[in-house]
């Protein structure tokens, strides 16, 4: 599945995602009690975009530059953006951390 094939209000079954940046911390009040929630601008191996929604314990494992899989999430437009999760029954893995570009380093004579 890629970013570009979630639809509002359906099931993310199997979802790759990079993370480029992770927004503010945010306290919320939800039927389950307090959370904390984060939103995280993504992009698939494609270059499609989409915000992940990271809760309490997701926040302090994934960090910028990470490759996430998300198994039997979901997705919803909340405030006029498209967002996934992997929500209380689904599954977030870290697959690994993206190589930073390398820069052309000039090779010396010998």
């Amino acid at each position: 599945m890629k970013a570009k094939d979630i639809k509002s209000d359906s099931k993310v079954d199997l979802l790759e995602l990079t993370v480029k940046e992770k927004g503010e911390i945010r306290n919320v009040s939800t039927r389950m009690g307090a959370s904390r929630v984060c939103d995280a601008k993504c992009e698939d191996d494609e270059g499609g975009q989409i915000t992940l929604t990271l809760w309490n314990d997701e926040i302090d494992k994934v960090n910028v530059d990470d490759k996430v899989k998300i198994t039997n999430g979901w997705a919803r437009q909340f405030k006029g953006s498209l967002q996934v999760s992997a929500g209380k029954f689904g599954k977030l893995e870290i697959l690994g951390q993206q190589p930073a570009e390398v820069e052309a380093q000039p090779s010396e004579d010998k």
